[in-house]
């Protein structure tokens, strides 16, 4: 925002505000946008189709019966979807309305965060956010420096050193900052949070500010260009078994929809072609129409009759469903974490049956099996081991070379003297320079140019520093790690280098231009890094152990229990994972590992064959160990070799392995192996967990993805679509609410076809046949095909859908098998699909042909009056809503006051209704065809005796099978608790021994 001078060219620039949106709708857009998502959906435009052609064309129905459904359904949706995106946009108030202090003439002014401009100083005093993404200019610190942690962007929770740039760090005061007129050229906004203008001169927004009073920093990248909205991956579209499953059953019905229409239409102009049977000669409508025109005109009048069969309703049952289901699991007190005072989150409710399928979960190691509580154990420098119990690693205190104590607050010093590297502590400045992210490398450290010599410092995992430092040094520090690794622990290395003052202006120099470069720049400065890192000397080492978590050990083994395999991704070396994967019982002391390291890459053919085939061979439980430059060349190989069928082979393996350990992984090679999975043959349901940055690729690629609320930011939780405290809730999550939830929406799915697509589709299709062949008449008043399902059977499916416990949930919980009855999608397959169908199909033909049987009498009122046309829909219809209601209430084995109050009380209004809708209660009804034909039919006799007889023959076979599986379920306990009578026993002793025979009834059975 400051002038530029006369003489130069400048073009402004046109930037984006500082505003955050992750809201899908506005005020103005919410009405067109949400109904064409929804008319997207090919259930809503299908009705949307048949509506206007009851609007249009003379049909039997009227447009209400299938317009009022839709408007229904559209309504409470759109009112979901509503509700969802205004929680969105508090979120985004939350922080777009948050208050910050930006330098305007050389004052303080309190701004709103979304108001920041390109260009503005922002001041951010000690632990508050970056508003957005910040050029450091100036900070409290005399030497320009300050110290931030990026948790809630990249997981790491240590804090990190950032450096003012050179020529504004004496810019500290309000008047002298103001002054500043400045050019910055900078790049084009990009996600990657590693690759910008000069890593330590940028404060990226989400990052908090440590142990600085203040800083000034100039906006250079603002809203929705900043480094953390460009990170934020939107996810994707993920469906759920079930839903397949309903598309499916629909696209059946559809077709079965077509071919009866074409039937009944083809079946009328038959009959018509006989010229007895065709319309009165007065009528001469027939003969002017078009005969192609009258017979489209007929097929969408069946079209609509039978539009029934697919049940618009289900769709918004099933929304309610699961999105008033999801609220169980954020109310769940076991899943409620004292510590951090949060319970489960719930990001999506259209993935809550999903967890009833899983078959692979896919977890992280630290902080969601650990607990990502680093506790120092030991360090070994130059071959000597020092063991305290502390929680520091480093620091500056009075110390001998066998004891020590660490100061919390100085650093970097354990390692330099007992190594020798310094005599004395001077109070040494340090300052960092970046190292070799990519390469897993920390910081690497020097000291001022003023004081002799300068050194380098850096740490990092041993795979890294090895490389580059002197070989005849890595012995003795080697076996410490290696033992280290093999306990369990976490290890680090640290090394160091010496620089003459030509040598560090030199390389000075090298840095500044691969800054400064705009292309290449990460090439420019990995060379450079290369350099300088090379020939190092090892000082030692440090061993830090990271706890399981509690109950860690007993999930995993519950997982293994319920069917599903557990695979460990992680990017800890292979012997510290190794050993955590024994701990928390992933590895059975019986299971035969299978290693396939950077070690064996030496002949791969053999290797991975050699592997393939002994887990062909062999009856034994495997566990595979792979790390990620192995994997690298087995997921990505050259186009000339041979090793293309490498995954393939690699894929059969692990798929006939029990447990897997991928360790040295790469955040991508993570979603890699998820991928992998998920398109094996089957497409086996997969989940991941994770509590990191890092881990966000692979939850987002699972099929359902878990949030740890752990200490490495919560940017896992924000991305999954669900969220826990701790891994060990995982247990519940899935053998509890997965097995329920799948159970109730699978029920509630064939439920409703069954009451819908058979019920009155085959009774209006029978109907159909053999009585209004030639006039296309409905068999059911309109009112009551719009009622029935918004009003009769609605709220007892969606209150069995929510409440229902088949098996209550400490039985589940403790017994895990239970959760294999339900895998791969076993009540949705098309086994109990066809039993559904034919148990409604016996049902509507029970309906029709008992009610036409009883009007084959003449007289069925005491007045001798015979019942019409309504009167018989008015019969089948009363049947029909009584037996499907208590269809339901035979099926439900958890029983509470709602369940009563929603089964009886549907019951009773339908009655209610039927009154009403008769004129008995409201006579300026009495106009309309319906008026007291409910009332008649309920004054006879005969009437009533059809109504309890076919109900009863109805739900025979269903009352037969239930008190058939109640009598084998208590044989079957009393069998499995029944006493020993089977065998004979016989103990004979002595004061020397003691023999036991047993004998079995059965030949050859002994011991």
């Amino acid at each position: 925002h400051r002038p530029v001078s006369e003489t130069d060219a400048y073009v402004a620039q046109k930037f984006c505000d500082n505003r955050i949106v992750s809201s899908k709708y506005t005020v103005w857009n919410f009405l067109p946008k949400n109904l064409f998502e929804q008319f997207r959906r090919i259930a809503n435009f299908y009705f949307l189709i048949i509506f206007l052609v009851q609007v249009i064309v003379d049909t039997p129905t009227s447009p209400v019966t299938s317009g009022l459904p839709l408007f229904f359904v559209i309504t409470v949706t759109a009112i979901k979807q509503g509700y969802e995106d205004w929680l969105r946009h508090r979120a985004d108030n939350e922080v777009n309305k948050s208050n910050v202090f930006v330098i305007e003439n050389a004052k303080q002014v309190r701004k709103e965060s979304e108001k920041i401009k390109v260009g503005d100083i922002v001041e951010v005093k000690a632990d508050e956010t970056f508003p957005c993404d910040l050029i450091f200019l100036a900070s409290s610190s005399p030497d320009g420096t300050c110290y931030v942690t990026t948790a809630s962007l990249d997981g790491e929770s240590n804090f990190k050193t950032h450096y003012a740039v050179r020529d504004t760090t004496v810019l500290c005061t309000h008047e002298t900052i103001d002054s500043l007129a400045a050019t910055i050229e900078c790049e084009q906004p990009q996600p990657d949070l590693y690759k910008s203008l000069g890593p330590e001169n940028l404060l990226l927004k989400g990052a908090t500010l440590k142990n600085t009073k203040k800083i000034y920093g100039v906006a250079v990248y603002t809203g929705m260009e900043t480094k953390m909205a460009l990170n934020y991956q939107g996810k994707s579209q993920k469906r759920s078994a079930v839903e397949k499953s309903i598309n499916a059953f629909l696209v059946v019905y559809l077709c079965i929809l077509l071919s009866k229409a074409t039937v009944c239409t083809t079946m009328k102009y038959v009959w018509q072609s006989n010229p007895f049977n065709d319309e009165p000669w007065y009528n001469e409508k027939t003969k002017k129409e078009k005969e192609v025109l009258r017979m489209f005109t007929d097929f969408l009048s069946f079209m609509v009759l039978f539009n029934f069969i697919i049940p618009v309703s289900m769709y918004v049952t099933v929304e309610m469903q699961k999105f008033l289901g999801s609220f169980f699991i954020s109310w769940d007190k076991e899943m409620y974490d004292e510590e951090i005072k949060e319970g489960a989150l719930v990001n999506t409710s259209d993935l809550n049956e999903e967890l009833g399928q899983v078959e692979y979960v896919f977890t992280d190691k630290t902080g969601t099996l650990t607990e990502n509580s680093m506790e120092f154990i030991e360090c070994c420098i130059d071959g000597h081991k020092y063991k305290e119990s502390i929680s520091e690693v480093d620091g500056i205190a009075p110390m001998s070379p066998a004891h020590f104590h660490i100061s919390p607050t100085c650093r970097e010093e354990l390692f330099l003297r007992p190594s020798g590297c310094l005599s004395e502590p001077r109070g040494l400045l340090i300052s960092l320079l970046p190292c070799l992210c990519s390469l897993g490398l920390y910081r690497v450290q020097k000291l001022p140019p003023e004081l002799f010599p300068l050194l380098l410092f850096c740490k990092g995992a041993d795979s890294s520093i090895f490389p580059r430092v002197q070989q005849d040094e890595i012995q003795q520090t080697k076996a410490h790690v290696d033992r280290n690794a093999m306990d369990g622990y976490r290890t680090l290395c640290v090394a160091f280098k010496e620089f003459s003052q030509e040598e560090y202006d030199q390389i000075d120099k090298q840095l500044c231009e691969a800054k400064m470069a705009l292309q290449d720049r990460e090439e420019k400065m990995a060379k450079v890094f290369e350099d300088i890192e090379a020939n190092m000397h090892l000082i030692g080492a440090t061993a830090v152990e990271d706890k399981l978590q509690e109950q860690a050990a007993e999930t995993i083994e519950a997982l293994h229990a319920a069917g599903m395999k557990v695979w460990v991704l992680t990017g800890d070396k292979m012997e510290t994972a190794k050993s955590t994967c024994y701990a928390c019982r992933l590895f059975q002391t019986n299971t035969e590992l299978l290693e396939l390291t950077t070690k064996m890459v030496g002949d791969k053919h053999h290797l991975c064959f050699h592997l393939y085939f002994r887990s062909l061979v062999l009856n034994q439980e495997y566990g595979l160990i792979i790390d990620g430059s192995t994997l690298s060349l087995i997921l990505n190989p050259s186009q000339d070799s041979s090793s293309s069928n490498y995954k393939t082979i690699f894929l059969q393996i692990c798929l006939k392995c029990t447990a897997v350990l991928c360790c040295r992984m790469a955040p991508l090679q993570k979603a890699q192996i998820v991928r992998m999975v998920k398109s094996t043959k089957g497409s086996p349901i997969t989940l991941s967990i994770g509590d990191g940055a890092n881990d966000v690729s692979m939850i987002l690629e699972a099929h359902v993805g878990i949030g740890i609320k752990g200490k490495e930011g919560r940017q896992a939780s924000r991305n999954s679509d669900y969220a826990v405290p701790k891994f060990k809730h995982l247990r519940k999550l899935l053998l509890a609410h997965g097995h329920l939830y799948y159970v109730r929406i699978a029920h509630l799915v064939q439920y409703f076809f069954y009451k819908v697509r058979i019920c009155i589709h085959l009774t209006q299709f029978m109907f159909f046949l053999p009585l209004t062949i030639k006039s296309i008449k409905p068999l059911y008043d309109a009112a009551y095909l719009t009622m029935y399902n918004i009003c009769f059977t609605s709220l007892p499916i969606l209150a069995y859908s929510l409440l229902e416990q088949h098996i209550n949930i400490e039985t589940l919980t403790s017994d895990p098998q239970l959760y294999m009855k339900i895998s791969d999608n076993a009540m949705l397959q098309w086994k109990p699909f066809l039993y559904w169908t034919f148990l409604g199909a016996f049902e509507g033909l029970v309906f029709f042909f008992g009610v036409y049987f009883l009007f084959q009498n003449s007289s069925l009122e005491d007045n001798g009056k015979v019942f019409g046309n309504w009167t018989f829909g008015t019969i089948v219809f009363t049947i029909l809503v009584f037996t499907v209601t208590l269809k339901l209430a035979l099926d439900t084995r958890f029983w509470t006051w709602m369940n009563h109050f929603v089964i009886w009380g549907s019951l009773a209004f339908y009655v209610f209704f039927s009154f009403f809708w008769g004129g008995v209660i409201w006579p300026f009804l009495k106009q309309q065809r319906m008026y007291f034909v409910f009332a008649h039919m309920v004054t006879s006799l005969s009437a009533w005796l059809a109504i309890i007889l076919l109900i009863f023959i109805s739900l025979f076979p269903e009352i037969l099978l239930i008190v058939f599986k109640n009598v084998r379920r208590k044989a079957q306990v009393r069998t499995a608790y029944a006493p020993c009578t089977l065998l004979s026993c016989r103990v004979s002793s002595t004061l020397t021994k003691r023999r036991v025979e047993v004998h079995f009834p059965y030949p050859g059975i002994s011991f």
